[in-house]
């Protein structure tokens, strides 16, 4: 992923949790690996949601998970 993404998108990352399904209230960044993995395979949603869940996607491909864990600390 050759994408940059602005801080204020990483910042909104961190607080953002899942508005529905299984995970509903779950903060994004602490979503299971598998259900993770499910979306990138099945595609992910639409719009901000989806890029959000694509970038979680991508941190935890390369377990970087704490990076969004300690913007979530601040």
């Amino acid at each position: 992923m050759n994408i940059e993404f602005p801080k204020d998108f990483l910042i909104k990352l961190a607080h953002t949790k899942m508005p529905f399904g299984k995970y509903k209230d779950r903060y994004l960044i602490d979503l299971p690996e598998y259900y993770v993995v499910w979306y990138h395979n099945k595609g992910f949603p639409k719009g901000t949601l989806g890029k959000q869940l694509q970038m979680v996607y991508e941190l935890k491909l390369n377990g970087l998970e704490y990076l969004i864990r300690n913007i979530k600390k601040l």
